[in-house]
């Protein structure tokens, strides 16, 4: 007797365990009951969907088993798919947020020591401490500007003379009469 049962049951093309149940009641009717579980889906609400029932004779099944399962089982794989796809790139969208708030602590941090290093007069330290507009391009703005104002408080005019600055130039030799 040959059958073509299992490849009738791969031409359906679901992604999943499918797991059968056989059983004859008292009238002669056979109780089937079809449910698919999606190893590779994370949601546990797949667990939900109930399992595809069907009650009838063995010439029955014989007739339209496979008509009557392959359209529900055909979605219900379907929406396994979609339901890890869905975790898959929630995971995804948690990660990025992770990685978005761990960059902003970075760079509140960051900021912080420019702020110490400023309020201890330490000008030069603090311009090298501020962040790279290249590790935050979100800030670049900031970051310009904050280094701008560092530089005014440290960058020398080649133009100032020594007595705009209060400075004396103790290099020069002091005539003597």
């Amino acid at each position: 007797m040959k059958t073509n049962f299992f490849s009738r049951v791969e031409a359906l093309q679901l992604s999943g365990d499918i797991l059968l149940t056989l059983k004859k009641n008292g009238d002669g009717q056979w109780v089937v009951s079809i449910r698919l579980h999606n190893r590779e889906c994370g949601d546990s609400a797949q667990n939900l969907i109930p399992p595809l029932v069907l009650k009838h004779t063995a010439k029955e099944l014989d007739a339209g088993f496979f008509q009557a399962i392959a359209q529900p089982l055909q979605q219900t794989s379907d929406l396994s798919v979609q339901m890890e796809s869905y975790l898959r790139q929630q995971q995804k969208a948690k990660e990025a947020s992770e990685m978005a708030k761990d960059k902003e602590r970075k760079f509140k941090q960051a900021m912080e020591k420019v702020d110490a290093l400023e309020k201890e007069k330490k000008f030069k330290e603090a311009y090298c401490k501020v962040p790279t507009v290249s590790d935050f391009p979100e800030q670049a703005t900031e970051i310009r500007n904050r280094k701008r104002k560092l530089s005014e408080k440290f960058a020398p005019d080649l133009f100032e003379s020594p007595e705009s600055t209060g400075k004396e130039n103790n290099d020069e030799p002091k005539n003597k009469k």
